[in-house]
C-alpha cells in the first residue's frame, strides 16, 4: 500500500511530493493538467507589496523557508531554477520616494528595502524619479522546475486525468483504479472547482495573462516594476505582466489582455520590441486571500493543499510542510489556513 496519492502537479503538488521524498514516503502523482497557473507563472518571489510598500502576509517568514527548499530541490534535479535578481520599483513622485523611506524604517521591511534611490541610466525606460530596489528577491523558473521534477519522479509520475468516480473509500485507506493508498491529497489549483469533494470551498480564481517579448535594446538586469512587471528571461526575452480578470475562467489568451499589457508597456519603455508569445492561467485565489489546507469533513483519508493565489512560489513550500506535519504528526493547522473556517453546519 502506498502512503499517498497526489492529484495535481503545480507548485503545491510538487512541494508536497518533495516533502514525501525527503521523508521516504511512497506515493504516486496524477498530473491532471489543472495547473495552468503554475505552468505560465512569472515565478517571481518578492515579499513586498510594491503598490503600498507593505509586507505581504507572512512574507518574510515564507521567503526565509522557501529559498532553502528550492536550493535543496536544485541538488536533486541537478538544475539551477533559482535566478537571483533584484526588483526595482519606479517612483512616479517625490511623495512615493518619501513613502518608500518611511516603509524602509519599519523593522519588518528594513532588510528588504534599499534606502539608496537608484538613478536611472537606461535610456530604454521611463524612470525620471529614480528606482527603489527590493533586496533578496528572484525568479523561480517554474516550468523548468516542474518538468525536471516530473522526470525525477519517474514511474511515480503520471500525466493523466483523474476520475473522481473511480475513487473508493475503505476504513483506513482509499483505492483508485486498483492503487491503494493511506491518503490522497488534492493539489489541483483552480481545477478544484470540478472536484466533488472540495468544490464547496470558496476558490474564486483570478485569470492572469502574460506576454513574452523580445527587446534587444532594453538591456535590463533587474525586474522592472512600474504599471507592469518586466522580468528578464535571458537572450533579450522578457516576461511582461500581469492582468487580473475575475470573471473569465478560461485558460485562453485574449485580445483585451494583450491590448491592456501593451498599452501599459508602451508607457514604461522607450525601445522597440516584438511580442513572441502570450499565455494565460487561472490563479487559485480564495475569498479571504489565504491558502486552503486540511482534511475533508467526512472522509479523513482525503486532504487538500490549494489556494496559493498570486504568490505560489513563496507560499507552497511553507504550506506543503504544514499540511504534511498535520497529517503525519497531528500538528494543528492555523485557523487562518484550515479549511474548517469554511465549514457549514
Amino acid at each position: 500500500m502506498l502512503d499517498y496519492i497526489i492529484v495535481g502537479f503545480g507548485l503545491s503538488g510538487l512541494h508536497f511530493s518533495h516533502i514525501l521524498n525527503e521523508n521516504n514516503k511512497t506515493f504516486k502523482v496524477f498530473d491532471n493538467n489543472s495547473q495552468c497557473a503554475s505552468k505560465v507563472a512569472g515565478g517571481l518571489y518578492n515579499p513586498v507589496i510594491l503598490k503600498r510598500f507593505t509586507m505581504a502576509w507572512n512574507g518574510a517568514e515564507q521567503i526565509k523557508e522557501a529559498i532553502p527548499v528550492y536550493q535543496d530541490i536544485e541538488q536533486h534535479i541537478n538544475t539551477t531554477i533559482d535566478q537571483k535578481i533584484p526588483v526595482c520599483r519606479k517612483f512616479d513622485s517625490i511623495e512615493e520616494q518619501n513613502n518608500w523611506f518611511t516603509a524602509a524604517d519599519k523593522p519588518i521591511l528594513s532588510d528588504f528595502l534599499d534606502t539608496n534611490i537608484t538613478t536611472n541610466t537606461n535610456d530604454a525606460i521611463h524612470a525620471n524619479r529614480g528606482l527603489g530596489t527590493v533586496k533578496h528577491t528572484g525568479r523561480i523558473k517554474v516550468e523548468e522546475l516542474l518538468d525536471s521534477y516530473s522526470v525525477l519522479l519517474g514511474d511515480n509520475y503520471h500525466a493523466a486525468s483523474f476520475q473522481y468516480d473511480a475513487l473508493s473509500f475503505q476504513l483506513d485507506h482509499v483505492v483508485y483504479k486498483g492503487i491503494k493508498a493511506k491518503r490522497i491529497v488534492f493539489c489541483e489549483g483552480y481545477g478544484l472547482k470540478n472536484n466533488p469533494f472540495f468544490s464547496y470551498l470558496p476558490l474564486n480564481g483570478t485569470k492572469g495573462e502574460l506576454l513574452i517579448i523580445r527587446a534587444p535594446k532594453l538591456q535590463l538586469d533587474y525586474v522592472y516594476k512600474a504599471s507592469v512587471f518586466i522580468i528578464p528571461l535571458g537572450d533579450h526575452l522578457y516576461t511582461v505582466g500581469a492582468t487580473y480578470n475575475w470573471t473569465d475562467k478560461s485558460n485562453d489568451p485574449t485580445a483585451a489582455a494583450r491590448e491592456e499589457l501593451l498599452e501599459k508597456l508602451n508607457k514604461c519603455i522607450l525601445c522597440d520590441y516584438e511580442v513572441i508569445d502570450q499565455t494565460a492561467g487561472i490563479r487559485p485565489t480564495v475569498i479571504d486571500r489565504r491558502p486552503l489546507l486540511g482534511v475533508h469533513p467526512k472522509y479523513s483519508q482525503i486532504a487538500v493543499l490549494n489556494g496559493m493565489g498570486t504568490r505560489g512560489v513563496m507560499l507552497a513550500p511553507t504550506h506543503a510542510r504544514k499540511l504534511y506535519n498535520y497529517l503525519e504528526h497531528e500538528i494543528p493547522l492555523e485557523k487562518s489556513v484550515d479549511i474548517n473556517r469554511f465549514q457549514t453546519n
